[in-house]
């Protein structure tokens, strides 16, 4: 049964998340689209909602030419052109899709070839992989040449161009001028470019934006060693690929953005690493939508009220993510922060770097997969947890279990749940941080119940039908005001 508000509330967002959960039929001109469609809105009394396309069409509408519901996922072969489409601009976002290249691995995922792929990008997007490729490495590299001091040729090699001369051509040929112009007009603190070991960029977001309540969340469960929380400031650790360095997220509430200093050691993988720090921090929610609906709802209204930029936090690594919430299982916040630290120090490398409080890197999956249960079982860790996370690390190794923001959590989590010690409640836990997913709802947690009232798990998730589909963030305000 489809909420019909929590539906309205969903496509009015236009979020690709919702993308084939459901179909709106509007009767005022006999249409059915996907969620997603850029026509305008139309009002929800004309509004009737459907769970696949063959339900709205047994009701004499007329498929949308616009958004196309055959293409919505679980419908056509290709199985979701809108959202093979966003899963590129995502890695491509990571800088994970270069001239091409990941394209025939998006595509075998898909069961599609790389041609197939490309006219679907060309048909959602309007323009081809590549060409959205270059826009977005020119936009990264018009940021960095304004924002920070770094030579133009790091900049370069930074925002995906092999070579100096492509970027320059590139550059030149779409903004008519030459990056060094930019560079001299960037108001740039005195000193030699590149002469600082680290750089600073922000990141914008949508505001309120409750950065207390975030950092509060984050220090409750800081990583000894590779992670460290302040009253006004998040840094930590970082290896992504063969790069290792640091990072430290400050709050820039003038403006509306979070300021990201990160050390150049890790410009190569600059793309991949604020594409994390956006998922981390959820600078991408909407928080007006959120409220207005959660608000709706009179066990919610006060939370509301008294944090209306609250945020999900997310995840800046799935594997460090998930074994922490199966370290989590049944205990509390505190004594899963304990094995947890323990966990890294057993298990993460070491790394220099000026803060005494940040030596350890988090530990990859790799390490992990060739330990025993007595390797994980004698830091303290149950023996069933330990095996847990031995598999998850396999899986994660392997390929086979990945947690890309983005991707279907409906399928994510049938994957988690069907590896040892994995259940509901923690596969809906990853969902909501590892994937971004923003109706997750682990109806199960004893915290959520206790707060509503001392309620079971199915009548806590019959009270959240009517905050769908933005149940992610009514779980977080639930946990921070205690009926």
């Amino acid at each position: 049964m489809i909420d019909d508000h929590a539906a309205y509330n969903a496509m009015t967002s236009r979020d690709p998340r919702f993308d084939g959960v459901f179909y709106v039929g509007v009767t005022s001109t006999g249409i059915y689209c996907r969620p997603i469609c850029p026509v305008k809105t139309p009002k929800l009394e004309n509004c009737r909602f459907f769970a696949s396309a063959e339900a709205a069409e047994e009701e004499s509408f007329r498929p949308c030419l616009r958004c196309r519901p055959e293409l919505a996922p679980g419908n056509a072969p290709v199985d979701s052109a809108h959202r093979i489409a966003h899963l590129i601009v995502h890695r491509i976002g990571e800088g994970l899709v270069d001239d091409g290249l990941g394209l025939e691995e998006i595509a075998l995922q898909f069961g599609i070839s790389s041609r197939q792929l490309r006219r679907i990008v060309q048909a959602e997007l309007g323009v081809s992989p590549i060409q959205l490729v270059q826009t977005r490495r020119l936009l990264l590299a018009k940021q960095l040449l304004t924002e920070t001091k770094l030579p133009v040729i790091d900049i370069a090699f930074a925002s995906g161009f092999s070579s100096l001369r492509r970027f320059n051509d590139a550059f030149s040929s779409r903004y008519r001028m030459p990056p060094t112009r930019l560079r001299k007009e960037a108001s740039s603190p005195s000193g030699n470019v590149g002469a600082s070991e680290t750089s600073t960029l922000q990141l914008s977001y949508r505001p309120p934006y409750d950065w207390e309540g975030m950092l509060a969340f984050l220090a409750a469960r800081t990583i000894k060693g590779v992670e460290l929380v302040t009253l006004d400031s998040y840094s930590r650790t970082v290896r992504l690929g063969g790069h290792v360095g640091w990072i430290r997220v400050t709050h820039a509430p003038a403006r509306h953005a979070v300021m990201v200093e990160f050390t150049h050691t890790l410009t190569p993988v600059l793309p991949a690493l604020l594409g994390r720090l956006r998922n981390l921090f959820d600078l991408s929610a909407r928080p007006d939508l959120i409220c207005a609906h959660l608000m709706k709802d009179k066990r919610l209204k006060k939370a509301v009220l008294k944090n209306p930029g609250q945020r999900v936090p997310g995840a800046f690594d799935g594997f460090e993510m998930v074994v922490r919430a199966i370290l989590g299982q049944q205990i509390t916040v505190k004594a899963a922060t304990t094995l947890s630290c323990r966990f890294a120090e057993a298990f993460g490398e070491e790394i220099t770097t000026p803060f005494p409080d940040l030596c350890r890197l988090s530990p990859f999956a790799s390490a992990v997969a060739g330990a025993t249960v007595d390797d994980v079982a004698k830091l303290g860790i149950v023996s069933a947890r330990a095996k847990s996370i031995i598999a998850i690390a396999r899986a994660f190794h392997s390929g086979e279990v990945k947690l890309d923001a983005g991707a279907d959590p409906e399928q994510a989590m049938r994957q988690l749940v069907a590896l040892p010690g994995i259940g509901p409640w923690t596969a809906h836990y990853i969902a909501m941080r590892g994937l971004n997913w923003p109706d997750a709802f682990p109806k199960e947690d004893i915290a959520v119940r206790n707060n509503l009232g001392g309620v079971t798990a199915k009548q806590a998730e019959a009270m959240s039908q009517a905050w769908r589909p933005w149940r992610s963030y009514a779980v977080m305000h639930i946990w921070r005001n205690p009926a």
